[in-house]
């Protein structure tokens, strides 16, 4: 009897010996705290969200369309609090050591949430991201217990959507990618112009846009892309919602020519019409007209509670021009605040020194470069601090200064909000506010497309969005880059085009008007079909999408051709009418190339501009190849058509 007993014990203590407990789930940003449970646990058909609190109901939806997108599932979402087995029940319940944003995540029988609203929206993303790798299997989830929350409070991108026009449906998704990644503030740089020795020496040439409609000012808005004030207001709304604050920026008084071509009285004769005159009294009263037209009323356009006033890379020539433009920070600041919202600037007031007073308290410095404002004197000032130092998180590209891609292995290693240029300081200084990476359109014209673009942000979103959120590293960086590449952008968005290495997608016949479930393939990729070419009308596109269209017989040439973002490139081939062939194209983040009969024939590259006294910049060429619809009035035959990804 004894010896039974005793081999009973040795029983249950090899299995809980072998028991094995669920490692910490990988996602981006890093969840702080895991306690690793046994075994997994899956949502059935008949799960339930419930939700207790009417101020949960967002996230709770939220969970169920997405879960739907990402498993096929539909789960019900109800009012309640009784779970039931394989349930999710999201509480409403404060937490003073783990702030607005925090959550606690308890996995086992069931799924239970606690957090506030913003903080149960980040639950939910985790969640999704937990799940997103087992797809195959339906909504299944390690047990295990997770506490969480942000190490900054802010964090973000700044895009500049001055220089290059950003459609609104790309920034409605790139926020809904943003909230997937916890990142919660995007700063919309809504005016600037291009550089002069670009467009012949002559500011008359030189492109400038703002991208506000105005009604007070007609003929002020750009008129190659711009934003209504209703669609603007609503985007900052529906953002708002997803946890992300859309900061709206009107930047003065440089990087302003946008002002000076619609009144040119505005423009500095002295420092450059991208200057506004300080010493013009019309520049205060046409400055605060504008701000009003966004800001005044019960409902204003700038709904978000943070305005970002500019205030960057003015001429310190002469000690008068200096005080004009601290005299003029401290107004905005101001102007901004009488509006009830909390005022952003450039930091420049090492760069611009003087005795006029500019307001500190409760004032928001983004600190970009040290040598405009020296972050251990803004700190002593009394400014909140929002670090974005321009050596290391200044995304310009193709231009061939900062950087074209971010360096995401030392981002990882080496960075956190506290490394400010040079300038290390302690972490989690209470005047550092957060991090933020900016993306700088500089080159105008210089053939980048938002496929381009997106190509350079999400990289480089995945890296900010850990390192602002958790500022320990809990793997290698190796290990991070590689496990990086199994999660996505948010359930639903593909603007990358990103499919697994191998055949995507295969049609043995393109006809006219036909469509394909699938928008584009993104870079690198290969497209290939057979041709019986026949008589096309000039502007036939044997594929488009909404952000571009390629052509079997462009609309100029008549050769094959495509056009993305108001670009347009033209290869040398053309069809040939009752001649076969098979035609591929490549493209990868660089270049765009033709194969005929598997030779290939011409590699559209960056291809140099040359301007007066040896100026010089790229113009990309480069194609994310659109699938999804065929023009009615084809007129070749096309076979075999083949989509492959190239990815490692």
């Amino acid at each position: 009897m004894r010896r039974l007993f005793l081999s009973c014990l040795l029983a249950v203590a090899l299995g809980t010996a072998s028991a094995t407990v669920n490692p910490r789930p990988f996602t981006i940003p890093a969840i702080h705290e895991w306690k690793g449970g046994e075994g997994t646990l899956q949502l059935t058909s008949q799960s339930r969200i419930l939700y207790v609190d009417d101020r949960l109901r967002p996230a709770a939806e939220a969970l169920a369309r997405d879960l739907r997108i990402l498993t096929g599932q539909q789960l019900s979402v109800v009012a309640g609090k009784k779970a039931a087995e394989a349930d999710v029940l999201f509480l409403y319940k404060p937490q003073k050591k783990l702030g607005a944003e925090g959550y606690t995540v308890d996995i086992a029988r069931s799924i239970r949430i606690e957090a506030t609203e913003r903080g149960a929206m980040h639950a939910v993303q985790t969640l999704l991201q937990m799940t997103q790798p087992m797809r195959a299997e339906g909504g299944t989830f390690p047990r295990g217990r997770i506490v969480d929350r942000p190490d900054y409070p802010l964090r973000g991108l700044m895009m500049d959507c001055g220089r290059k026009y950003i459609p609104l449906d790309y920034l409605r998704r790139l926020v809904r990618t943003m909230a997937y990644y916890k990142m919660n503030t995007l700063n919309v740089h809504l005016n600037d112009n291009g550089m002069r020795q670009f467009f012949h020496d002559d500011w008359n040439e030189t492109y400038a846009a703002f991208r506000l409609e105005s009604e007070r000012f007609p003929g002020l808005t750009a008129e190659d892309g711009s934003y209504t004030k209703a669609e603007f207001r609503q985007f900052i709304l529906e953002s708002a919602a997803m946890g992300v604050e859309i900061i709206p920026e009107i930047d003065v008084p440089a990087h302003s020519l946008c002002f000076s071509h619609y009144r040119p009285s505005l423009g500095s004769q002295e420092f450059g019409m991208d200057h506004l005159e300080l010493t013009n009294p019309e520049i205060i009263p046409f400055v605060d007209s504008l701000y009003s037209e966004y800001l005044e009323g019960p409902d204003p356009v700038f709904a978000g509670p943070r305005v970002h006033i500019g205030t960057d890379e003015y001429s310190n020539k002469r000690q008068d021009i200096t005080e004009g433009f601290r005299a003029l920070t401290d107004h905005l600041i101001h102007t901004v605040e009488s509006y009830g919202k909390q005022a952003a600037f450039w930091g420049s007031l090492t760069h611009s020194r003087g005795t006029t007073p500019v307001k500190v308290d409760n004032v928001l410095m983004y600190a970009w470069y040290n040598g405009y404002a020296e972050p251990d004197s803004m700190m002593h000032l009394g400014y909140q601090l929002v670090s974005i130092p321009d050596r290391f998180l200044y995304i310009v590209p193709a231009a061939g200064y900062y950087y074209d891609y971010l360096n995401i292995p030392y981002l990882y290693k080496d960075w956190t909000p506290a490394q400010i240029g040079q300038t290390r300081f302690k972490e989690f200084d209470p005047h550092i506010e957060g991090g933020m990476f900016a993306v700088w359109n500089d080159i105008v014209g210089n053939g980048i497309a938002v496929a381009d673009i997106h190509h350079r942000v999400m990289p480089a979103l995945q890296a900010m969005a850990e390192k602002c959120w958790t500022t320990d590293t809990l793997r290698s960086c190796d290990e991070w880059l590689q496990l990086a590449t199994t999660i996505g952008e948010a359930p639903g968005i593909n603007d990358l085009g990103r499919y697994p290495k191998g055949v995507v997608f295969e049609q043995a016949t393109v006809t006219p008007a036909s469509t394909r479930t699938i928008a584009h393939i993104g870079w690198p990729y290969r497209v290939s079909f057979d041709i019986e070419g026949r008589e096309e009308a000039r502007g036939t596109a044997l594929f488009r999408n909404d952000d571009a269209e390629f052509y079997l017989a462009d609309p100029v040439t008549g050769r094959i051709g495509f056009i993305r973002d108001g670009y347009f490139f033209s290869f040398r081939h053309a069809i040939r009418q009752g001649i076969k062939e098979r035609i591929a194209i490549e493209g990868d983040n660089r270049e765009t190339r033709l194969y005929i009969n598997g030779k290939l024939v011409e590699t559209l590259a960056p291809d140099k501009r040359t301007f007066p006294k040896d100026k010089t910049f790229n113009v990309i060429r480069t194609l994310r190849f659109p699938l999804q619809q065929t023009d009615a009035n084809l007129r070749s035959r096309i076979t075999n058509l083949r989509v492959e990804s190239l990815s490692d």
